[in-house]
């Protein structure tokens, strides 16, 4: 499958299953069709237009959707985007709250590499925005990057993190959240070795595969399931010339999310056959349950060929993180060097993608670290989207994160730290 006609096929799908839903609601929305008192107008109308939106969205980069915010002066304050990193793969941006006096807490969010862009983490941004000055990593769509701005694997990912951390400084508190979380404690550890004074204060891991073989899931364990000669010949396509990174290998974002939608396709084939009744009822809007959850959740980003593959053999089948065996520039990566960076793991009871066990090996492996900096905490019933975003995350795990992030912002060595480890 590694041929651009593949992907240039893929996109041909999705672009005809587009033009087939403007056309069916384009159709349905005809005045002499109003005449004919068949509901089968309606429904193939309202099909048109759920099907037109489903696969506009797929290739569609969602945007931040945050304008203002309202401060503790009660007034509304401007949010404005800035780019304070720019680079080839990603940018680091930081929200930047109009008029408003800087918060003591930085805040770099390290953002997931697996098939969704950065804006997935939206609402964990609106959360942290009222007491942070909030940073996140906004990975670009490999399809939209040239050939010669070179490779992009896990060690370069690592080095775009200690990039980041050098230039936020060392008052910096990373939260990553599932995917980057192994890399993100490299990094720290990276830094420990080669530019101690550059360290975070802090590092909070959600939900990420430190060790996949702790409690393996479907997910984590597909690894083990399929060989890398495998993998590389059925998920890895090449750019097509539509895009900037025409001849690029990647993993193709609509193959991404044809896996992640047949893990429930059930559930999901209910909740797009209720909206179409919803829209033929004149009860859906621009903006409903539905609309905000897919919006986000089809709009898919390629990611590299390289990064996918370093990730699952390094990380999944050698466990190079888990055995602490990770190597940048040819180098070995101690996780036991670090020892000044408090480190905490959030788990969800109910994850079914990074299930408990796997996130909190991380501080088996911080050999260096006292106990009075390691801290952990499971969240009883909460999924994996629970433990970043959603309820569980506004009311349990935030304050937590955020009474870890004070408890460490200080230089001193041994700092006070409120959440003993569990």
């Amino acid at each position: 499958m590694r041929f651009m006609i593949n992907y240039d096929l893929m996109e041909t799908f999705r672009n005809t299953n587009q033009l087939l839903g403007a056309t069916a609601s384009a159709l349905g929305a005809y005045p002499t069709f109003a005449m004919m008192p068949n509901p089968a107008m309606q429904l193939m109308s309202a099909w048109g237009e759920v099907t037109e939106r489903t696969f506009q969205r797929m290739v569609t980069k969602p945007d931040w959707g945050i304008p203002s915010f309202t401060c503790e002066d009660g007034k509304d304050h401007v949010v404005t985007i800035e780019n304070v990193l720019p680079g080839d793969f990603g940018d680091l941006i930081h929200f930047n709250v109009s008029g408003r006096k800087k918060r003591a807490r930085k805040v770099l969010l390290v953002a997931p590499m697996s098939g969704h862009y950065a804006t997935l983490l939206r609402s964990t941004v609106m959360s942290l925005m009222p007491d942070c000055e909030v940073y996140i990593t906004d990975w670009h769509n490999a399809r939209d990057i040239p050939v010669s701005a070179g490779k992009f694997d896990v060690e370069d990912y690592t080095l775009h993190l200690v990039d980041y951390l050098r230039h936020l400084g060392p008052e910096t508190h990373v939260i990553a959240v599932c995917q980057p979380a192994p890399l993100a404690l490299a990094a720290t550890a990276y830094l420990a070795e080669e530019d101690p004074k550059a360290q975070p204060r802090s590092l909070t891991l959600i939900g990420g595969p430190i060790d996949p073989d702790a409690t393996p899931t479907d997910v984590t364990d597909f690894g083990r399931r399929v060989t890398m000669g495998q993998l590389e010949e059925f998920m890895i396509q090449r750019v097509g010339f539509k895009y900037s990174g025409v001849g690029r290998m990647v993993y193709p974002g609509l193959l991404q999310l044809a896996s992640f939608m047949s893990m429930n396709a059930e559930k999901h084939s209910k909740a797009f056959t209720d909206q179409i009744t919803r829209v033929a009822r004149g009860e859906a809007g621009d903006h409903d349950k539905h609309n905000t959850f897919y919006d986000e959740y089809l709009a898919v980003m390629d990611m590299t060929a390289e990064f996918y593959l370093s990730t699952v053999e390094r990380i999944f089948k050698k466990r190079e993180i888990a055995q602490n065996i990770f190597m940048v520039k040819g180098k070995t990566v101690d996780i036991g060097k670090i020892t000044t960076v408090a480190v905490k793991t959030v788990e969800g009871a109910k994850d079914d993608i990074s299930a408990p066990g796997q996130c909190v090996a991380a501080l088996d492996l911080c050999t260096g670290l006292p106990d009075g900096k390691k801290a952990s905490h499971v969240e009883p019933d909460a999924g994996h989207y629970g433990i970043f975003a959603g309820k569980s995350w506004r009311n349990n795990i935030r304050p937590l994160v955020l009474d870890f992030i004070d408890a460490n912002s200080k230089p001193a060595r041994k700092a006070a730290n409120k959440n003993a480890a569990a």
